[in-house]
């Protein structure tokens, strides 16, 4: 339930408390995105930190996951950095999308959105542009291929050194 404090729409406390979990609190600090209930921190050396904190909750919308915690994100995220780093026509790519995403969900901008499905129709707004597709395209890569990752997705790596999938369930069709 959102509660309206001197005509604005907001979070309860109790709202906050129970929605918890992933993603419930980053701060920047100079150029670094941090999570203290976590312990992990994300150096910006190109993109702003501000874009960088935007860019972990536009990944978590666009791949959630309720199990994965934000730090993953961030590693995968990092990319953009690094690249925004070398290229300066990347830098300007994903620092203008943010900043018309941000511009698109107004005051408080895409972080402030207090509701997924909020977040989500923004995204489905921006799917077809080149700034959308570049951050989804490397969440694929630097989301997925993080092997700590693997076992929570059920992903056990691959099979050439085991033996192969054909010794080991390649047929297993008990879910039929």
């Amino acid at each position: 339930m959102v509660t309206i404090y001197d005509g604005k729409p907001g979070l309860s406390r109790r709202e906050l408390l129970r929605r918890g979990g992933a993603g419930a609190l980053l701060i920047i600090s100079g150029s670094a995105v941090i999570s203290p209930e976590h312990a992990w921190g994300l150096e910006a050396s190109a993109l702003r930190p501000e874009t960088v904190k935007t860019l972990i909750q536009v990944a978590r919308d666009i791949y959630p996951h309720d199990q994965v915690a934000d730090k993953y994100y961030a590693i995968a995220v990092k990319s953009h950095d690094e690249a925004a780093a070398k290229d300066p026509a990347h830098k300007d790519l994903i620092e203008n999308g943010i900043a018309d995403l941000d511009a698109k969900a107004g005051p408080g901008g895409y972080s402030g959105l207090g509701w997924e499905d909020q977040r989500v129709a923004l995204l489905k707004q921006i799917e077809d542009t080149p700034f959308f597709q570049a951050v989804r395209g490397g969440l694929v890569v630097g989301l997925y291929n993080q092997k700590e990752l693997w076992p929570v997705f059920g992903y056990e790596g691959e099979s050439y050194s085991k033996g192969g999938y054909i010794q080991r369930g390649f047929d297993d069709i008990e879910w039929l």
